[in-house]
């Protein structure tokens, strides 16, 4: 699975950044998205709502947030 490191960066980025990502990947690739602004918990899911991809994990630790997306292949 790869990794993007969003940590420290304010919405939007982390989900520009994730959209940059994504369009590298194919249908049912994986990416760990490495957040600490808690507003990705709202945004990555309703960007990938949006897209047809899927978060399939959601892991808040102490000082950041993991988010785990599968490619959908909804815009490719």
């Amino acid at each position: 699975m790869e990794e993007l490191d969003t940590r420290h960066l304010l919405c939007p980025m982390p989900v520009i950044k994730l959209q940059k990502r994504m369009e590298l990947l194919t249908p049912t690739d994986r990416i760990r998205v490495r957040a600490t602004d808690p507003g990705v918990l709202h945004d990555i899911p309703a960007w990938c709502r949006i897209h047809g991809h899927q978060v399939m994990n959601v892991v808040e630790l102490e000082e950041e947030i993991l988010i785990d997306v599968e490619y959908g292949g909804a815009d490719k």
